[in-house]
């Protein structure tokens, strides 16, 4: 499919596209060189070809001050480059954080905020939280908590997608995040929503199968095992633009990673939304020659004896 012409380059300034994490085993070989030169960080490795990347880890636990300091080293080179980083699940899906556990997260984030590379801090809220007023209440403390940071909100159920809920967002200067998931029973649905300055959108792939899945047999990365198609991505596009459109800064971010699937798809809405050719990782496009047709740089002679799979 070929993307429409525009009259001038996707502004980096105003929407930046990258994937989810950088830190996955399977990407080894299909997105990283088998054989990596001395000081490769896989961070630096990204912000070659993207402007932003969700950072996965600080979901999980705190996000360590020497390690921020550490990326920001790595992406010192692309002066658009802007972290988002996921809030701790302590907070988003278990209900016994305390002050401490605030003062330390706030320790990591505030390293990047000093350096101007903080885009965006999510919460993302699982399917079982539901819109009742208990959870109201825990939402805006947790806001409360991390007011000084811009926050964007994530929920997966439809019992969020109220006129109260947008509004209260937007009386809190807190953005929403437009997600792409499998629409399954009360799924929230795909959207285009303004709450704030800023616009983000998660794009999680579309594995029916395995989105609910709690089959010990399947891996939880199957739910990622989601490679999207232009035609796919192309109403993705629009609602981007239309975004954009009303905030000074929009995050896309692609979060199918299994095989770095997610790294083609934002590789193809950069190309889609610019109207430009982009620049491709030359071991990725050999497992996908789909990105042949968007690269804006030939691909490399292939060597006589070609480096196998690590």
């Amino acid at each position: 499919m070929v993307a429409k012409q525009k009259t001038a380059e996707l502004d980096p300034a105003r929407i930046l596209v990258g994937p989810a994490g950088w830190s996955y085993p399977d990407w080894k070989g299909i997105l990283y060189p088998p054989r990596r030169a001395k000081g490769f960080h896989e961070v630096a490795y990204l912000a070659d070809f993207f402007d932003t990347i969700e950072i996965n880890t600080s979901f999980y636990h705190p996000l360590k001050p020497d390690f921020a300091a550490q990326w920001l080293e790595h992406v010192a080179a692309n002066p658009r480059f802007l972290f988002t980083a996921k809030l701790w699940q302590k907070f988003t899906h278990q209900d016994n954080a305390t002050a401490g556990d605030v003062k330390i997260v706030r320790a990591g984030f505030d390293i990047l905020r000093a350096a101007n590379r903080l885009g965006a801090v999510l919460l993302q809220f699982p399917f079982s939280f539901h819109n009742t007023g208990e959870n109201r209440a825990r939402l805006n403390h947790i806001l409360d908590d991390f007011g000084v940071y811009p926050l964007v909100v994530e929920v997966r159920h439809a019992s969020w997608a109220k006129k109260e809920f947008y509004e209260l967002l937007h009386e809190r200067g807190v953005g929403f995040c437009n997600i792409d998931q499998p629409v399954i029973g009360r799924s929230i649905r795909p959207s285009e929503r303004v709450t704030s300055p800023i616009g983000y959108v998660r794009l999680h792939g579309r594995r029916y199968d395995t989105w609910f899945s709690d089959d010990p047999a399947s891996p939880a990365s199957e739910r990622y095992n989601y490679l999207y198609s232009e035609e796919e991505l192309e109403p993705w596009a629009k609602r981007i633009e239309h975004v954009a459109e009303n905030t000074g800064m929009t995050f896309v971010v692609t979060n199918n990673h299994f095989d770095a699937k997610g790294i083609v798809n934002a590789l193809q809405l950069i190309h889609l939304l610019s109207g430009n050719k982009v620049k491709v990782p030359e071991t990725l496009r050999a497992h996908y020659p789909q990105l042949e047709a968007i690269a804006n740089e030939p691909a490399a002679e292939p060597t006589l004896f070609p480096l196998p799979r690590q």
